[in-house]
């Protein structure tokens, strides 16, 4: 094999189940894989592990770690074609990672199982999502981590999104997100609310996992607002509000302006609106354009139900 192409589509991270619970596991959570953007990295056999293109610090730290986890006896050339924007909220690094360890383990003829992968990668230590997302695509909802325990949480369920359902994607310019030790900070000064948790849970079982699987809008539009707030005001405390200081106006926006659902991606700032069909989209994303009026990006983007794509070369 003489090369490796990996790509990652990009993920919106919809909400933990239990932010602080102090059961047998925590957190647990769901989220979707879209089309764009996406982690795109090719990897090519090499005597050292270099790495180079957007994000290449991050891509080579990954590439060491990976070949040390797997055993690798020889090094590899990765080059990063592109990068997801970092600390949006859009699970860039998780993204990266898998992707990097996923070109080095085929280069090396390994393929591995989705908790080696994770462990080799260095992630999913608290969520899962990205990971599921970047195996399977589509929507998957995974059931939360044992604390001392190094294994990625498992998937609960796993669900194709509707082919003519779109996603407007809003980036505003804004700070980032909470990450690395100030996140680890935020989780530490959560508290339990299992009453909270348990209607969330209740609402991803009840409402929202039930209306994807018959193609209801209107009711997984619903049910997705509804957890995204409890979500948020589980953060609240941490994150200055029940969303990203600018990101709740641009939620407010998107269900004014016509989305179905809409919410935060992870820690934001951004934020996404979820309609039936490319058309719908087209007129909602122009119409949140004129909403940022410069102070950021739209998109109109397609959710992915495939996964990573790997190709040998």
């Amino acid at each position: 094999m003489t090369s490796v192409r990996v790509e990652a589509p990009a993920r919106l991270h919809m909400g933990m189940l239990d932010v602080a619970g102090a059961g047998a596991r925590r957190f647990g959570g769901l989220g979707v894989a879209l089309s764009r953007p996406a982690a795109v990295v090719e990897a090519r056999p090499d005597d050292h592990v270099t790495a180079e293109g957007p994000d290449a610090e991050r891509a080579l730290a990954v590439a060491r770690r990976c070949r040390e986890a797997l055993g690798l006896a020889g090094g590899a050339r990765v080059r990063v074609l592109e990068a997801i924007p970092a600390h949006v909220g859009l699970g860039s690094g998780t993204k990266l990672a898998l992707a990097v360890t996923a070109a080095m383990a085929a280069l090396a003829g390994q393929a591995l199982e989705p908790p080696a992968l994770a462990r080799a990668a260095g992630r999913g230590a608290r969520s899962a999502v990205g990971l599921w997302t970047f195996v399977l695509g589509g929507l998957v909802v995974e059931g939360g981590v044992r604390p001392g325990v190094e294994q990625p949480a498992p998937l609960l369920a796993r669900h194709a999104i509707p082919d003519e359902w779109r996603c407007v994607l809003a980036i505003p310019h804004a700070e980032p997100g909470l990450s690395g030790g100030d996140e680890e900070e935020a989780f530490a000064r959560l508290r339990p609310d299992p009453d909270r948790a348990a209607l969330i849970s209740q609402l991803v079982l009840t409402l929202l996992l039930p209306g994807l699987a018959e193609g209801d809008l209107t009711e997984f539009g619903a049910a997705l607002t509804r957890v995204q707030r409890l979500v948020g005001e589980s953060f609240a405390s941490v994150q200055g509000g029940v969303f990203h200081p600018r990101a709740g106006p641009l939620v407010d926006a998107l269900l004014r302006l016509g989305a179905a659902g809409a919410g935060q991606s992870s820690w934001g700032p951004a934020v996404y609106g979820i309609v039936g069909d490319e058309r719908t989209g087209r007129e909602l994303a122009r119409r949140m354009e004129a909403e940022l009026a410069g102070g950021g990006r739209v998109e109109l983007v397609r959710f992915d139900n495939r996964g990573a794509r790997v190709e040998a070369g």
